[in-house]
């Protein structure tokens, strides 16, 4: 009997907690360790730089396993829009920094898997990409493997962003 009262009380005093908490209270952080991560991002891609932005997910996603993460953790980047231009290494002198920025990716451990159903309808062939990169036959085949074997699907859609600052100046009553 006494548990219980002990447990009662101590399921108040957590809910009287809760109740005291308001809307100007601050959020809390969860530094928990992650176990190992099998990532997968799928790449299709309007214009060609929109791939090179979108390493910013693939990137922080490395840093973060880095931080709290299991460095067993790997990640897979299926690419098979128009990003495909900025892979192929007949456009370097379009896209001068795309080698380095793939190269930084394959060497943290990111494995990168180019359509070569995409690649042909764009007019390249399986030789014509970068040295870091491997052309796979279709991109939907590959993407359900990687999917079979377990990678969380993850698709960095790009679109601009908005800053605390442009808020505010968008909506008066924020200021």
């Amino acid at each position: 009997m006494r548990l219980h009262r002990l447990a009662t009380f101590a399921i108040a005093l957590m809910l009287g907690g809760a109740a005291l908490a308001g809307p100007n209270d601050p959020s809390r952080f969860d530094g928990t360790r992650y176990l190992p991560q099998k990532a997968l991002y799928d790449f299709n891609f309007s214009r060609p730089l929109e791939g090179k932005a979108a390493f910013g997910y693939v990137k922080n996603h490395l840093r973060a396993i880095k931080e709290y993460g299991d460095p067993k953790s790997h990640i897979v980047i299926v690419a098979h829009g128009n990003e495909l231009h900025a892979f192929s290494r007949l456009n370097r002198a379009a896209y001068p920094d795309m080698y380095e920025e793939l190269k930084a990716l394959a060497d943290a451990g990111v494995t990168i898997r180019v359509c070569a159903n995409a690649a042909r309808s764009r007019g390249y062939k399986p030789d014509e990409f970068y040295d870091v990169v491997t052309v796979v036959p279709a991109a939907v085949i590959d993407l359900a493997k990687w999917q079979n074997e377990g990678y969380s699907y993850m698709y960095a859609e790009m679109f601009p962003r908005l800053t605390r600052e442009e808020l505010v100046r968008q909506v008066p009553e924020l200021q």
